[in-house]
């Protein structure tokens, strides 16, 4: 695509007209104003053309052979300097590259029915493939990896680019699949020694999502954040669930519902790993929490009913390059010319 840098250099090609027009030569002086070493030439071409470069009729100025050629070269030294140029096709930009790993609770307490997608009502488990399914989609540069965890935690898939199989793993998994206890140090263990070996040193990410505490597993919270600070790894946590239980009641006494999450270890580990502890009362939050995320380097504090956007809006904008090539050397080199072919002109005569 063709485009000029300086359009507004073209309203210089007035200027000849303007002084040719209003500006009269003066009178009661003697020899030319300006000494142009050429000028003698112009005017022998002028007379030739049969229109003088001296005429005191501005319109005969207008159709002079001298005034066209200058006006020429003027005319080329303009476009010059309103810088043609040559624009290419957009070209994406690499964006921040991360190593991200989700851990994603699938203990029993994970099918309470406490969040709402569209008109129906769903459990945790479900809402979390939902959102995190939309997240990993939109990691272009990223590679994801996915650790289940109950009883034991398990590495479904391994830090890949490989975004489509990583969200088919997913939506595959089940409540209750790794047992039904919660081991939360176990997890982060895996999770830590799977990103052990990332060539991204500082670029390293642990999204844990959980509804519960720390109840089983041979691995405590205290060591698992020790250890992320030595491999400088950084831990968003999620606590998942809703504040009103709606397990069944028999005589009112509630039976089922949301356990007892333990939101001050989550935001603890987010603490001392430099991220942020997210709580995740419904679907919107939950989706707004994984935005959040995408803002690498920013923060927010922890806790709270909402989460509140820092990056705005054009953080997650993709960035794009064109190839810009500068041609106004063609009209500057065309002007020479004909500059040149004067001169050759003065030469012969």
């Amino acid at each position: 695509m063709n485009h000029f840098a300086n359009p507004e250099m073209f309203w210089l090609l007035v200027l000849p007209f303007f002084f040719r027009l209003f500006m009269p030569r003066a009178k009661g002086m003697h020899g030319d104003a300006l000494n142009i070493p050429f000028l003698k030439d112009i005017e022998i071409i002028s007379a030739q053309s049969g229109r003088g470069w001296r005429s005191t009729s501005g319109r005969n100025a207008f159709f002079s052979f001298s005034f066209f050629l200058l006006y020429l070269v003027w005319t080329l030294l303009t476009t010059a300097l309103a810088r043609p140029q040559w624009i290419g096709e957009p070209i994406r930009l690499p964006g921040l590259s991360r190593d991200i790993l989700l851990v994603a609770d699938i203990s029993t307490s994970m099918t309470e029915p406490d969040f709402i997608i569209g008109q129906r009502r769903v459990d945790r488990l479900t809402a979390i493939k939902k959102t995190a399914s939309d997240f990993i989609r939109k990691r272009v540069d990223d590679r994801i990896g996915l650790i289940l965890f109950g009883t034991r935690a398990y590495l479904q898939a391994p830090i890949t680019y490989d975004k489509k199989s990583v969200e088919e793993i997913l939506w595959s998994m089940d409540a209750g699949m790794a047992g039904n206890s919660t081991a939360i140090g176990d997890a982060l263990g895996l999770a830590l020694k799977t990103l052990r070996n990332s060539p991204n040193k500082d670029k390293k990410v642990i999204v844990l999502m959980t509804d519960g505490e720390n109840n089983d597993g041979s691995l405590s919270i205290a060591q698992a954040v020790r250890l992320a600070k030595q491999e400088n790894v950084k831990i968003y946590t999620i606590g998942v669930g809703s504040d009103n239980m709606t397990g069944v009641t028999l005589f009112g006494i509630q039976i089922g519902g949301s356990s007892g999450l333990d939101e001050e270890s989550l935001a603890e580990i987010a603490e001392e790993t430099k991220g942020t502890y997210f709580r995740a009362k419904d679907t919107k939050s939950l989706e707004r929490i994984y935005e959040e995320i995408d803002c690498a380097g920013y923060r927010i504090g922890a806790g709270g009913d909402s989460v509140r956007s820092v990056c705005g809006d054009d953080h997650n904008d993709e960035q794009y390059i064109r190839e810009t090539v500068e041609r106004f050397y063609w009209p500057l080199a065309a002007a020479m010319a004909v500059a040149f072919l004067l001169l050759l002109y003065r030469r012969r005569k």
